[in-house]
This record gives C-alpha cells, structure tokens and sequence, in this order.
C-alpha cells in the first residue's frame, strides 16, 4: 500500500492570493493588524507558522496569538469562501487527472498534507472542482506548528482511520516547495516535486527530492514514478 499526500496550494491548484488576502481580513478583525503579511514568504509554511511570524514580528506575543486562535479559525473560513467566491482558484495542469487515476487504485490511500487550516483547505479543494472525500488521510496546518511534523500526523491518523500502520518509506509526498521536500525527507518517505508553484525546477533540485517534474500533466509518468521505489530522477524534468 501507497499513502500518497498531496500540497495543495501550487501543486494541485493556485488560489489566486486568496488566502493572503482572507489571513489579511482575519488577523485585522482580531488582533488589529495583519503585520508583516505582505512582504511574508508564506511558500510552504503552515498557516500557524505565518501566523506567529507575521504578528510576533510586531510585538504580539505567541500566548495572545494562541488565545485568539479560536476567533481566527472562525473568521478565517467566512473571509476565504468570500474571497473563493469572487474569484475562484484555477486548477493546476494534470492535477485533476492524477488524482483521478490514483483514486481508482486499491494499493493506493490518497491524502493532503498542506500548511492550510483544515477549513481552508477543503474550502480551496471544493472550489477548484476537487471531491475532498477521495483524500483519506490528511495534515493540515491546524495540526502542528510546523511543516515537518505533519507526515507525523499522517502516519499516526492513517493508521487510527484505517488500521493500516504506514512506514516512512511506504509515503510519497508531492509538492511544489523546499519545505514540502524537506519534511518527506525527515520521515524517509519518497519526494516528488513539481515546478508549479514559486520555484522553478532548478531550484527544487537543489534539495534532492527524488524526482522533479515540471507539472503533473503526464499522468500515466506521474502515477509509475508514485508506484515505483524510490529513486532519485532529479535531472529529468
């Protein structure tokens, strides 16, 4: 069996700026500010880590942030579906079909692990024409601080939701920044990186994930290189 996880934003889709701009609207309403949002790099981090970050950077402390969590997780979804709404995310070339094929397999579980609030991840999937039922085992940014704990996450709830105990190696995690490379590494599960996002490839093959792809147009190479064991294809794009 294969727990394959998927990043959402510039792998499966790109929404277009609109979770910057709901995060802007949320963190404004409860905390007065949006602090350094809007020169922040938020590529592959958790939505709890630019949180910390952009605001602590303006002398909020972390326990104030942690108090008004709550209010941000319930303001954050009403702000983003208006923002979706307005003007929907576009789907990402090949990302539909893969997921499509892969579903379909019975050797493979498919996932998210993503830095979005678990609300604004399956806002995202569902305005983008994704069925977020077919992803079974998910980590979203709501579950830990960081990026690398999240297959953590995964593996944990897998095996709580299927009985099914996954190792390291048993996981591909597909992604479209350093960080997403970074936290499959950390767990010793396979890395596939697509150059769909802010990172063109010859950056992403810096970090040795095992593959780098353009997108994920070729579906039937995508899948092979998803089924097979690890093997590192970082110069063929």
């Amino acid at each position: 069996m294969h727990l394959v996880l998927f990043d959402i934003d510039g792998t499966l889709l790109d929404a277009r700026g609109a979770g910057r701009r709901a995060m802007r609207r949320t963190l404004k309403e409860v905390f007065g500010t949006w602090g350094v949002l809007d020169t922040y790099n938020m590529a592959g981090r958790t939505d709890r880590t630019t949180i910390r970050d952009v605001l602590t950077a303006v002398g909020i402390s972390e326990e104030e942030i942690e108090r008004r969590m709550p209010q941000v997780r319930r303001l954050f979804p009403l702000y983003l579906e208006e923002e979706l709404r307005a003007r929907p995310p576009l789907v990402l070339a090949g990302s539909k079909e893969i997921i499509l094929r892969l579903q379909k397999r019975r050797d493979v579980v498919l996932g998210i692990l993503t830095g979005n609030l678990e609300e604004g991840a399956y806002l995202k999937l569902r305005y983008a024409g994704f069925d977020p039922t077919v992803f079974r085992v998910n980590a979203f940014g709501s579950d830990a601080l960081t990026r690398d704990e999240l297959p953590y996450v995964a593996l944990e709830r897998a095996e709580r939701l299927l009985g099914i105990t996954f190792r390291g190696e048993d996981m591909v995690i597909v992604g479209d920044t350093p960080l997403d490379i970074q936290c499959s590494q950390v767990v010793g599960a396979k890395s596939i990186a697509v150059a769909t996002g802010p990172f063109p490839a010859e950056v992403l093959q810096q970090y040795r994930p095992d593959v780098v792809l353009p997108d994920l147009r070729d579906t039937s190479r995508v899948e092979a290189l998803i089924l097979n064991g690890k093997h590192r294809e970082a110069g063929r794009s």
